[in-house]
């Protein structure tokens, strides 16, 4: 088989699925990643405020590969690529052979050219990220409890979330439910259930993805938890404790970024044009026009859909990616077979909004309430790696339904100075 080595750049849903799909065929595969573990990214925000542990959404990678004698794992960075040579380079390591080249980096923040705002207001992608906002959302009811200061409590107890995408949807759904049945109860000094949980959107609605009738559910919902929505509301300035939106200036305890996301720099390497998301066009096939067995899939593709109509960037669209390109490259190495057009299956677009209500959206059916929120628990429990995980999380959240407990509300002492 030898000849016929593919790198695969990126552990998450479309690389480990390209990794599965050739490492079954017996044939020689190389996963690179800088992390050695596999996180299942939607239920991050879970992490961040404090309802799960990290371990409870990441598996190591070479657990999950476990068993394919064909897959070798990398822990490594990649900081260049060669692609006439047909060789990656690592930060720390020789450089790496391939004859088929697979990257699935992901995406990361955007914030539209201020950068400078990630020192007060961090995204959420990685288990660091998520540590930190769990850390700061816990340390400014702390502090809280420790003023006695009214409008110091009141400033320490405002939390702005900034975006109303799903993510910032389910982060705000979320700290509002911790503030309110969780944290009431473990303070003398302070009224946690008072805190001011704000959703800051540029936009004229939240969950713009989703139809007009399931972003106005979201509102009701997110209302009934004690949100305060605000749409139309561009963030001009973020500082130390304070948000400049729409002119008003807010003080407040602690700001999530959940506005915009950027295509993993890894695609400038390949030399060839990006759109303003930082995004690789690609083939039906997934392969990059111009450059010879290399493909690029997720969040760092603009792959269109049979109707030329560019694919949303979601968990699904890439873990259905790299299954295709896990089968379709090794019919074409192991019998010369050409691969096929991907075709995406759409198994509808969900976002949770508090406890027992959610929205799902299948594009010829929407609904919402608990009947999308058990869809929504049950999909994402199922789609956890690791049998062990799924059972872990199905009980915590079954624990938590009934007592309002929140099980890891840890603060940890690495955390950044805002």
């Amino acid at each position: 088989m030898s000849g016929n080595r593919v790198v695969v750049i990126g552990a998450g849903f479309a690389g480990i699925e390209v990794a599965r799909g050739l490492g079954r065929a017996g044939i020689p595969v190389t996963l690179i990643d800088r992390q050695n573990h596999h996180l299942f990214q939607p239920l991050l925000y879970q992490v961040a405020t404090a309802a799960l542990s990290p371990a409870d959404i990441a598996e190591p990678v070479r657990k999950v590969l476990r068993g394919l004698e064909s897959v070798e794992v990398v822990l490594g960075e990649v900081t260049g690529i060669d692609t006439a040579a047909r060789t990656v380079a690592l930060k720390n390591g020789a450089p790496v052979s391939y004859d088929y080249l697979v990257i699935a980096t992901g995406a990361t923040h955007s914030y539209f050219g201020h950068d400078e705002w990630s020192d007060f207001a961090p995204g959420l992608k990685t288990i660091e990220d998520a540590r930190e906002i769990r850390s700061h959302l816990l340390l400014a009811f702390e502090r809280a409890e420790m003023s006695r200061d009214a409008a110091e409590q009141k400033r320490l107890m405002t939390i702005a979330v900034i975006g109303g995408g799903p993510t910032g949807v389910e982060l705000a759904g979320s700290i509002a439910e911790l503030a309110r049945h969780t944290l009431a109860k473990d303070f003398h000094h302070i009224r946690a259930e008072t805190a001011t949980v704000l959703l800051l959107e540029a936009g004229p609605r939240i969950l713009t993805a989703f139809p007009q009738k399931l972003s106005d559910y979201a509102m009701r919902k997110l209302a009934k938890l004690g949100v305060t929505v605000r749409v139309n509301t561009p963030v001009e300035r973020i500082i130390a404790d304070e948000i400049v939106a729409k002119g008003e200036t807010i003080h407040v305890g602690f700001a999530i970024w959940a506005a915009g996301v950027t295509a993993s720099p890894l695609g400038k390497l390949l030399g060839v044009p990006l759109d303003r998301a930082g995004r690789v066009t690609v083939n039906r096939d997934l392969s990059v026009p111009g450059l010879k067995d290399i493909y690029v899939l997720g969040d760092l593709a603009l792959t269109p859909d049979a109707n030329g109509k560019p694919l949303p960037g979601l968990a699904q669209v890439a873990k259905q990616e790299g299954i295709h390109l896990g089968r379709a490259l090794a019919r074409k190495i192991l019998r010369g077979q050409t691969a096929a057009p991907f075709t995406f299956h759409n198994r509808g677009n969900t976002a949770i909004v508090g406890r027992h209500a959610a929205v799902f959206d299948f594009g010829w059916w929407q609904f919402s309430g608990w009947l999308a929120w058990w869809f929504w628990a049950f999909i994402h429990v199922y789609l956890l790696a690791g049998f062990q995980h799924r059972l872990m999380v199905a009980i915590q959240w079954a624990w938590r339904y009934v007592t309002y407990e929140s099980g890891s509300r840890l603060i940890v002492e690495n955390t950044r100075e805002r």
